[in-house]
């Protein structure tokens, strides 16, 4: 693997957990949101990650393969007096779980720093390596 796969493959990541960090600023921002643009409740959104081959030499990056609607139940809160009430005085209201999309946040924030990181220290030492010839 050359030198500049390491980049490409950092450069993916980073792509890779800003959308992830896009999709739980939108949850986030959707979690209290009774209804979204299409008139039904807002699900929230997961990213899928897939492994990408990046170039030769077996490196191997990652992308967003989809984002999904996430599976788990819709809530239910018992509020009579809202318009969107049903008949039962229930408002769904999104699958939006807060602390999930904090700790999916931190992780995310993480990695992508971990790989500014990894791009900072191939850099350093291929600027090391440079000086040795002078």
């Amino acid at each position: 693997m050359s030198l500049s796969n390491i980049f490409n493959v950092a450069g993916s990541a980073m792509n890779a957990q800003a959308q992830r960090l896009n999709t739980v600023a939108s949850n986030l921002a959707n979690a209290d949101s009774a209804t979204s643009a299409n008139g039904t409740p807002y699900k929230a959104k997961q990213v899928v990650f897939a492994a990408t081959p990046m170039g030769e030499g077996g490196a191997t990056g990652v992308n967003v393969a989809a984002v999904v609607d996430d599976p788990s139940p819709m809530k239910q809160v018992y509020d009579p007096k809202n318009p969107l009430a049903d008949e039962k005085g229930y408002v769904t209201m999104p699958n939006v779980n807060v602390v999930e999309e904090m700790v999916n946040m931190i992780s995310a924030s993480r990695a992508y720093q971990s790989n500014v990181d990894m791009m900072n220290t191939t850099k350093t030492l291929l600027l090391k390596t440079l000086s040795l010839g002078q």
